[in-house]
């Protein structure tokens, strides 16, 4: 006859076994842990210390307070922060409601060597800018450019240093990143909707309208939100092209950092990143929410 464990004996050796096989996994977590500690974690720190941080000018003596924090929400600070959010708001929506009809199209293609050259192709466009975009529109529409020689657009009065000329760069990869943004959901309409609201007596933008936009919406809004926050954490771009002719929070950081305007203003810059931290943070609370909803109904 065999011997056999007793019942008790056998969970714990099976308790112990699965303890085993668990451990690496936990190890292996480690090095990324420690990574985004030293990454993240000691910045974020250094970055809450300086901006709550004030230097007494008599004695130098660093006091915590919420000055920088004031100075940072008046004045020129100010007006580069609403600006960037304007920027970014006008950028995003133009980014979202351009990149869907073309996430569309490539979508309904019939031919899959373009959907995937398309898709490849926004994948790249998406990760290009600094200075390379910069210095690609300079050549292309700044005042010497070729187009604008070409057809005259200075005298039409088009100004690519100025507002609406970053709006039409950052366009050029914020429509990229809604294509690949928008183009898993909108492979998650079901052909059986359409043929039920086709059967139903709807036309294509009854359909479009009350059950196409409707399951999108929260795709949409997340890729507008995912579209705000890359435009408005956008520095080498701007930086390369207008400098400080149009106001912006990234700006105004470097000059507080390098003392362009005033000496002494490092944690003036750091409040200002804390600012940016936070309106990031508002971004990240409305999209997490919007993607999950997106992917219950899509699911």
């Amino acid at each position: 006859m065999t011997a056999t464990l007793p019942r008790a004996d056998t969970a714990t050796a099976a308790g112990t076994k699965r303890r085993r096989r668990r451990a690496p996994g936990w190890l292996a977590v480690v090095p990324l842990l420690a990574f985004t500690a030293l990454a993240f974690g000691l910045p974020a720190l250094a970055m809450l210390d300086g901006a709550f941080s004030v230097k007494d000018p008599a004695t130098g003596a660093s006091s915590y307070s919420t000055a920088n924090l004031t100075d940072s929400l008046q004045g020129a600070y100010l007006t580069a922060l609403l600006g960037s959010i304007k920027l970014s708001a006008v950028s995003a929506a133009l980014g979202a409601l351009l990149g869907l009809p073309l996430a569309q199209a490539v979508v309904t293609s019939r031919s899959r060597a373009l959907r995937e050259g398309v898709l490849t192709a926004s994948g790249v466009l998406a990760n290009f800018g600094g200075v390379p975009l910069a210095f690609a529109f300079v050549a292309t529409l700044g005042n010497a450019g070729v187009l604008t020689q070409h057809l005259g657009l200075k005298d039409k009065g088009w100004d690519l240093y100025s507002f609406w000329g970053l709006v039409v760069v950052y366009l050029y990869f914020l429509i990229p990143l809604m294509v690949l943004t928008i183009t898993p959901a909108l492979e998650g309409l079901r052909v059986q909707w359409r043929e039920a609201a086709q059967n139903n007596g709807a036309t294509g933008v009854q359909y479009w309208l009350h059950v196409a936009l409707p399951v999108l919406t929260p795709t949409l809004l997340g890729g507008f939100v995912l579209l705000f926050g890359s435009a408005f954490a956008a520095y080498a771009t701007a930086a390369a092209m207008v400098g400080s002719s149009v106001p912006l929070i990234t700006l105004q950081i470097a000059d507080a950092l390098s003392g362009n305007v005033l000496v002494g203003q490092e944690n003036v810059a750091l409040a200002l990143s804390f600012d940016m931290v936070l309106v990031a943070g508002l971004v990240m609370a409305v999209y997490l929410p919007l993607q999950r909803r997106s992917a219950r109904w899509l699911a």
